[in-house]
């Protein structure tokens, strides 16, 4: 039995969830998050709650219990304060920009790296060595903010390249003579 699918998700007054057979749909102030639920998962909405059950005691259905808390959870809390990932740029020249609907990066390639911002996210670029990616899909933010990050990963020796806010990169030694 899943400890965290048995807590109930309280929601806010701006906040509604409706559930259509299998489809649930959270809409709130910052827009609106649809999820497919599995056949063997029941979602119940009660005045400002939402509870999640299950319909039989398999492996499987245990395991996605939580799964399916957590998510309609994180699609709670994305309707309502959105999420946010920062990515800082380190090194000598190295820079970002917004240009239209493309995001610029320069760092250290022979050209500069053009990536298009998709449409359910937003990236603003700060003293052009911060990068912040906004919306309200967790999921999205994450994988948008790690290709980002994949364009140069931080390097051990001189910590060059892009890494998120709260990353800790371990610096190695160089070579000794």
């Amino acid at each position: 039995m899943s400890r965290i699918g048995n807590k109930p998700i309280e929601l806010n007054n701006n906040i509604n969830v409706s559930v259509q057979n299998k489809d649930v749909t959270v809409s709130g102030s910052k827009g609106e998050l649809h999820h497919i639920i599995p056949d063997s998962i029941k979602v119940e909405t009660s005045d400002k709650q939402i509870t999640v059950s299950v319909t039989d005691k398999g492996r499987k259905t245990r395991a996605l219990h939580g799964l399916t808390r957590s998510l309609l959870a994180n699609m709670v809390k994305g309707v309502d304060a959105g999420f946010q990932k920062e990515l800082q740029i380190n090194g000598v020249g190295y820079r970002a920009q917004i240009s239209g609907k493309k995001l610029v990066i320069n760092v250290g390639y022979s050209h500069p790296i053009e990536f298009d911002v998709p449409e359910d996210v937003k990236i603003t670029v700060t003293d052009n060595t911060k990068i912040v990616v906004e919306g309200i899909d967790k999921q999205r933010v994450g994988q948008v903010s790690a290709t980002i990050r994949q364009f140069r990963k931080p390097e051990p020796y001189k910590g060059k390249g892009i890494r998120y806010a709260d990353e800790y990169i371990r610096m190695k030694e160089g070579k000794t003579v």
